[in-house]
């Protein structure tokens, strides 16, 4: 049964990544926009509030998430381990500064990339603004004027994990090696009490039981990363002129493949699944501000205003590109497949987030 549906989505893929890609998107930026999830402002609710909810749901998505990509990976629908989180060249430097710059960048943005898209399909302009600069300045951390910086800086702390006897940089493979289980062993065993320990973390709180706005957003968006996962490991297959290994949602390098989409859709033919997630974030956004009729056009207060949100935005720009994701590339998408960079990136974007809050205050 499997086999007869990946058959059918490789032999049309780029029409069911485009199509697959841009309904998910919708699914994904509606939820985040009538949920209110934003995982930057989670963090600024425990510290300035003492309320988890909005963190803990984030929590309940990553582990959804990864429940859901365990079981694409037994049921054969994905291999996890030909994702790029899963590479072997294992660049912790990269996760640990690239996290502290997406995180602290995303407190002056006023937002991650997520709650961006999502606000600017809801009349935000300055929004907009950071959507453009942060794709522009990924862009040129990955092959551009700053791309030979970022090599110079990050290249020599990668270590190749192959060296080491391991196969990729998952949580799963470093446990086997280190206990000598077998690799499927250590993986399901890392998981269940990975994912137990979220499970009881938040659902110890009364208030984020009660609350079904932070159940819905932490089930939906950890869904909508699995079927991520789904869809673009069925579209896989080795013998494509160009294989797209399989991925999820992730929003700062898609950024900027969607304004160079835009500004060369005649040379590009179908869109890629990240550009059609972007849009299709945005697009969900826009719905459900109709939806509430809450779309208003809104713009920069000021000129420290502007100031911070295009620091914000080059921040993002160039930490999301070096941690290879951003809160929902690594905190949700990379995490899903246990790899050890994606939890270290994470950690750091948190850090870099409270540092950011801490500044701000400093700066109000």
């Amino acid at each position: 049964m499997i086999e007869t549906y990946r058959e059918i989505v490789v032999n049309s893929a780029p029409a069911f990544l485009a199509w697959g890609g841009l309904i998910i998107g919708i699914v994904f930026g509606f939820i985040v926009y009538r949920t209110n999830f934003c995982s930057m402002g989670s963090i600024s609710d425990m510290m300035n509030f003492g309320d988890s909810r909005r963190f803990r749901s984030w929590m309940l998505a990553i582990a959804v998430a990864v429940v859901g990509v365990g079981l694409l990976q037994y049921g054969g629908i994905i291999d996890a381990s030909t994702s790029m989180y899963l590479n072997p060249n294992f660049g912790w430097l990269g996760n640990i500064v690239g996290g502290l710059l997406f995180g602290y960048g995303m407190v002056f943005a006023g937002g991650c990339m997520s709650k961006n898209l999502v606000r600017a399909g809801g009349g935000d302009l300055r929004s907009v603004v950071v959507l453009i600069v942060a794709g522009i300045v990924a862009f040129m951390t990955i092959g551009g004027i700053l791309g030979p910086v970022r090599v110079a800086l990050f290249g020599p702390s990668t270590k190749d994990l192959t060296e080491l006897g391991l196969g990729t940089q998952s949580a799963g493979d470093m446990l086997a090696h280190l206990t000598g289980m077998g690799q499927q062993s250590a993986t399901w065993l890392f998981l269940s009490l990975f994912v137990a320990a979220l499970l009881i973390y938040v659902f110890k709180d009364a208030g984020f039981r009660r609350s079904p706005t932070h159940l819905i957003a932490g089930i939906g968006i950890g869904l909508a990363v699995v079927a991520g996962w789904a869809l673009t490991g069925f579209a896989y297959s080795d013998f494509a002129d160009v294989p797209q290994n399989p991925v999820s949602l992730t929003f700062v390098r898609p950024s900027g493949d969607t304004l160079d989409y835009l500004m060369r859709f005649t040379a590009l033919g179908m869109p890629r699944f990240g550009v059609v997630t972007t849009l299709g974030t945005l697009l969900g956004g826009f719905l459900a501000a109709l939806s509430t009729r809450s779309f208003k056009l809104n713009t920069f207060a000021d000129a420290s205003d502007t100031v911070r949100a295009i620091f914000g935005a080059i921040l993002m720009g160039i930490g999301g590109v070096v941690a290879l994701g951003c809160t929902v590339g690594q905190g949700l998408s990379g995490i899903s497949t246990l790899a050890m960079g994606s939890f270290i990136a994470v950690v750091f974007i948190i850090l870099g987030g409270m540092a950011g809050i801490k500044t701000m205050e400093v700066l109000a």
